[in-house]
């Protein structure tokens, strides 16, 4: 976790742009740019995902340290969607930026060992060689399988140099039918969870004092998020829900500990500025650096 923190200290902003993108946050002109080399198929769609993603990594990633890449949105287009993902996460690393692949991945075996080579590790080829296939600095991951579906993850974070950032408390309506639900212990499920998150990353604490292994924490519980952090000191959290799911600066100050502790996400609401606002489809990028400026302000006003 140390290399994200460094580069949220470094542009005084902890915060990551998600980067989901739907056809319909795109504007015409680069669609139809896309359509005119590949007419209508996956491969224009992927075309124009990532000619999208480039223009807003170009707008804001000498002020934001970190980019959000949803798997599901580039899944929907098949091996091409695959290649626009890719090129994105290459094209933000080739910019400096982190990048958390947001994919919810998890399995046991075998399988958990094939997704954590995928995104964290490096895939075999022929006669021994091996290369990175997404080569993402983190990813999201899903531990209701227990330590079986998270210690393969881990071992592979130590040997890259990477982190994983697992389901506690999420931030959608119905989490609470299962997370909130109270064990024999005492504890809420999403506390227990907490508290295995502490327990994988015990052995690989950095120098902030935050472990290899974080914990996914929704803002659109504040009280949960204060609580969690409160108990969990070696675990970083990951924080969805600003913006467009109705969270705000307030909601999610309690993921902090003097300064640190925390990167807040938002998607729609930056990737869609240029929709909202009523701006020039030619300069949704810059739309999109306005958003982010003003989300990273809101949110330092609240934890200095």
């Amino acid at each position: 976790m140390d290399k994200l923190i460094d580069k949220i200290k470094e542009k005084n902003n902890p915060t990551v742009v998600g980067l989901d993108p739907k056809l319909s946050y795109i504007p015409d002109f680069i669609k139809q740019t896309s359509l005119a080399k590949f007419q209508n198929t996956f491969e224009a769609a992927a075309d124009a995902i990532f000619s999208f993603n480039r223009n807003i990594i170009d707008a804001i990633y000498d002020i934001v340290p970190a980019i959000k890449p949803q798997s599901a949105y580039y899944e929907v287009y098949g091996h091409f969607g695959a290649w626009a993902m890719q090129k994105t996460i290459a094209y933000a690393k080739s910019k400096g930026m982190y990048v958390i692949t947001d994919g919810k991945r998890n399995d046991i075996g075998t399988t958990i060992k094939a997704y954590s080579t995928a995104y964290l590790g490096e895939s075999e080829l022929f006669d021994g060689k091996k290369c990175a296939a997404f080569s993402s600095d983190a990813l999201t991951v899903n531990g209701y399988l227990g330590t079986d579906g998270i210690k393969p993850l881990v071992e592979d974070c130590v040997n890259f140099d990477r982190s994983i950032f697992v389901l506690v408390k999420t931030s959608n309506p119905s989490s609470g039918e299962l997370q909130d639900k109270t064990l024999s212990s005492g504890e809420t499920i999403y506390e227990a969870m907490g508290s295995m998150c502490e327990k994988w990353g015990e052995d690989n604490i950095g120098k902030y004092g935050y472990s290899r292994v974080g914990a996914v924490v929704g803002a659109t519980y504040p009280e949960q998020l204060k609580e969690l952090r409160q108990k969990l000191s070696h675990t970083f959290f990951l924080v969805p829900g600003f913006g467009a799911q109705g969270a705000t600066a307030q909601n999610v100050a309690g993921a902090f500990k003097d300064g640190l502790g925390a990167i807040i996400n938002s998607s729609r609401g930056i990737m869609c500025a240029w929709q909202k606002n009523d701006v020039n489809p030619k300069d949704f990028a810059k739309a999109s650096r306005c958003e982010a400026m003003r989300m990273r302000d809101d949110i330092i006003k609240v934890i200095l």
